[in-house]
């Protein structure tokens, strides 16, 4: 994984002090609050509804365990012991003071971390594919490429200053695990006649106004990326509505401008940018690429699970995967066990998790966008000694991609621009399914619940999906069926009137119960719906 150079640190460094001394300044009256809000928004300190929430980056989800133990440290020493992990994958810690804040940025920089453009109108953590340098089906590690997008887009002085937040992701594999084309620019890492390039899909993004990012090139020379990620953010930056907020980002301006349009503009635009020369020399990324060679992984190592415990063996199936050297696994952890908060770990279990990285994943680890974390690099060998670990504390839930394995965003229990909880309704649908049986019954579900229409927990996403809502001072839930963020990408569709928060558990069960009756051999619940329509289920949901 990357390592800060000179300059990085340098940079970070710096953002600390300077940050330290508007703290003081605030905390002494000097500035007001309206005076200091953008500044604490640049360092990811936000004002929420019981106290101020750090969001830490982690560069497209990837960390070591020196990392991940200064995550506990945090949790431990300056919030309630505990982080929340995001659909961002970063971190958040919701009960921050003020006076604390220049400490943990300190504690942060000293193992290369740090909170920059985790907020503002700028360009947002880069993401990618958790399973990136470990997945059997990617046709070269997209990080490289996301790292270089992340020194290119830190401190952008021509995209400091956005219509609005700007959000990038990165793969290289046919599936999409990072919800590609729902990011303002996602990039797909393709071949063609054995040349690498990028597939650029822009516009995508959910929110108040959800759409699926188009696909504006299909195929850009690696060496020309960040000059064709340069034009397309320029155009964008030149045409974005500033003037009002809901109509800022740029899924608009292209649905305005129309794709074909855009990419015209962007087509212009390239061909000046490339005359700039701000694409890196080769010399530069090979340079960058060296740090992500993968571990020195035994191809010769066992490859038999032993599954003489049944439980090892459900945990194995459900949430172990494939990894490209033999021998070897991907871990998932699920953050999600039955009552408990989507995303939530406690110090001891991120120490724990760092350990085990640090003993059994070659000192790697990895931020999911659905809030779990992944030991990428793990010999077969070791996975029962990992399970039995992980069981022992509360992390060895086996429902990956099962219907309890919930996106969340915080809701109305932290948020001050939630229009409802979204805990509560994970808890509670976690509970009425708390069933393993009938959760491997339904199969690969994924549910996801955001507290308002900003769509933090990304419900346009979600096979089913729910939105809470202010209805007359009453929190409301809307269902939606039939979204995805993976390849076969789609938005969900409202089924009709709200519910309220023990409703919408029974609506989801009449859902289920619903695709069990119509499904088809080896159907999964969105094929099903895509299948038969929305009518049959509107029909079991309302009568």
């Amino acid at each position: 994984m990357y390592k800060y150079d000179q300059y990085d640190q340098a940079m970070v460094d710096a953002r600390v002090a300077e940050f330290s001394d508007q703290v003081k300044r605030r905390l002494a009256g000097e500035i007001t609050e309206d005076q200091f809000k953008p500044l604490r928004l640049m360092n990811g300190l936000y004002l929420q509804l019981h106290a101020y929430m750090l969001r830490v980056a982690v560069p497209y989800g990837t960390l070591d365990s020196r990392q991940m133990r200064m995550l506990a440290h945090i949790a431990r020493k300056y919030d309630r012991d505990y982080g929340h992990f995001t659909t961002r994958q970063n971190i958040q810690y919701n009960w921050i003071k003020l006076e604390d804040a220049p400490a943990i940025l300190a504690d942060l920089a000293s193992v290369e971390m740090h909170a920059i453009q985790t907020s503002g109108n700028c360009i947002r953590n880069i993401s990618s594919d958790q399973w990136a340098g470990a997945a059997a089906d990617e046709i070269t590690d997209p990080r490289p490429w996301a790292e270089l997008l992340r020194q290119w887009s830190s401190f952008h002085p021509e995209f400091s200053y956005l219509p609005r937040k700007f959000k990038i992701a990165v793969i290289a594999a046919e599936e999409d695990r990072a919800a590609m084309r729902l990011h303002d620019i996602g990039i797909q890492i393709v071949e063609r006649d054995g040349v690498h390039g990028a597939a650029f899909y822009v516009g995508g993004g959910m929110g108040r106004t959800p759409m699926i990012a188009p696909l504006i090139k299909d195929f850009v020379p690696l060496e020309d990326m960040l000059s064709y990620a340069e034009a397309c953010l320029r155009v964008y930056n030149r045409y974005g509505r500033r003037d009002n907020i809901y109509k800022a980002r740029i899924k608009i301006l292209i649905h305005e401008l129309g794709a074909d349009e855009y990419r015209r503009q962007v087509e212009e635009e390239f061909a000046h940018v490339k005359s700039l020369g701000i694409d890196p020399p080769k010399a530069e990324f090979d340079r960058i690429a060296k740090q992500f060679a993968p571990p020195a992984l035994d191809a010769s190592a066992p490859g038999e699970i032993g599954r003489s415990d049944p439980d090892f063996a459900v945990w194995v199936d459900q949430n172990v995967a494939a990894h490209k050297v033999p021998g070897h696994a991907i871990v998932n952890i699920s953050l999600k066990p039955v009552g408990g908060i989507p995303g939530d770990a406690s110090s001891a279990q991120i120490d724990l998790m760092a350990d085990l990285a640090e003993k059994y994943s070659h000192d790697e680890l990895r931020v999911t966008h659905a809030q779990n974390i992944v030991l990428p690099h793990v010999r077969k060998a070791d996975l029962y000694t990992i399970w039995q670990k992980l069981d022992a504390a509360g992390l060895a839930t086996p429902n990956l991609d099962l219907i309890s394995d919930i996106i969340a965003c915080p809701g109305l229990d932290y948020c001050s621009l939630a229009n409802a909880r979204s805990i509560p309704v994970a808890q509670k649908i976690a509970a009425r399914f708390s069933d393993l049986g009938r959760q491997k019954e339904l199969g690969e579900l994924k549910l996801k619940i955001s507290g308002c229409i900003n769509a933090c927990g990304h419900h346009h996403a979600g096979h089913i999906g729910i939105l809470g809502v202010d209805r007359k001072g009453t929190e409301n839930y809307q269902l939606l069926l039939g979204g995805s963020g993976a390849e076969d990408v789609s938005l969900g569709t409202i089924t009709g009137p709200g519910f309220d928060e023990d409703g919408i558990v029974d609506a989801i069960e009449r859902v289920t119960d619903k695709y069990l009756a119509e499904r088809s051999e080896g159907e999964r619940f969105v094929d099903t719906f895509r299948r038969v329509g929305m009518a049959p289920f509107k029909e079991a949901i309302y009568g």
